[in-house]
């Protein structure tokens, strides 16, 4: 059975003190907690808050990361930095870089495989525009997304690897995919991945992330390919961020 995973992506959110309640509040629940659980903080908070983390369950990851594994690359951070501060993980692809940042399939590709060779394991985003749903080519999207990592990296990657399925339209916005439309999605992905090798698309951990709250995280998580989810804001409130991890259990 796929262990769930829950990872909170804090965004460019949080103080240093914020940040320490947030932690303890978090680190207290998790001695109970059931599924894995994972804190992506603002860059410059990963030393101090891997610190906080150390004798406890939860991994530290990383919002982004570069594609490069060293160089004259200002203001860029490489995996093995990111690893040598505590981290377990990197998203990659997250709508936000590829809106805001203009960054493509193939360079996503490529920090997918600059996060596995520094010791990272990736968590890849993928999903649709509301105009693109709209126009009925969220597979063909979302397929698109995957094809360009699977192309660079291969199938076996995916063996160290989560996949998360944020539809653009519903981060930030209140909205939420219903659970048969996240269902279907989920499906879609791993077809796509068992296609090309069943053990590694039956066993790869696919998360939802798209305005999860307490509210829907149980609807959403009971679907069978929805294996946890990559929360945003919510995970700014310890109490609601511990309520969703009781629903991925």
């Amino acid at each position: 059975m796929r262990r769930p995973l829950v990872a909170g992506n804090w965004k460019m959110h949080g103080s240093r003190a914020e940040n320490a309640r947030l932690i303890e509040a978090l680190v207290e629940a998790s001695d109970t907690a059931t599924c894995e659980v994972v804190v992506c903080p603002p860059c410059v908070y990963l030393w101090e808050i891997g610190r906080q983390l150390k004798d406890s369950t939860i991994a530290l990851g990383s919002q982004d990361v570069c594609a490069e594994a060293q160089g004259a690359f200002t203001g860029e951070v490489s995996a093995a930095m990111l690893k040598d501060v505590g981290c377990s993980y990197a998203l990659v692809g997250h709508s936000e870089r590829r809106a805001l940042y203009r960054e493509d399939d193939a360079l996503v590709a490529r920090k997918f495989v600059a996060a596995q060779a520094g010791g990272l394991t990736p968590i890849l985003c993928v999903g649709e525009t509301l105009e693109e749903r709209e126009r009925g080519v969220t597979e063909e999207v979302v397929g698109r997304q995957l094809d360009a990592v699977l192309a660079l990296a291969g199938v076996a990657a995916f063996g160290r690897a989560l996949i998360a399925y944020e539809p653009v339209w519903a981060i930030g916005t209140g909205k939420t995919a219903t659970p048969e439309q996240a269902q279907d999605v989920h499906r879609f992905i791993r077809d796509r991945i068992v296609a090309r090798d069943a053990t590694i698309g039956g066993a790869v951990r696919l998360l939802y992330g798209g305005s999860v709250k307490a509210a829907n995280a149980a609807e959403l998580f009971a679907k069978p390919d929805v294996d946890g989810g990559l929360v945003g804001g919510a995970s700014l409130k310890a109490d609601e961020f511990v309520r969703i991890c009781a629903a991925a259990a």
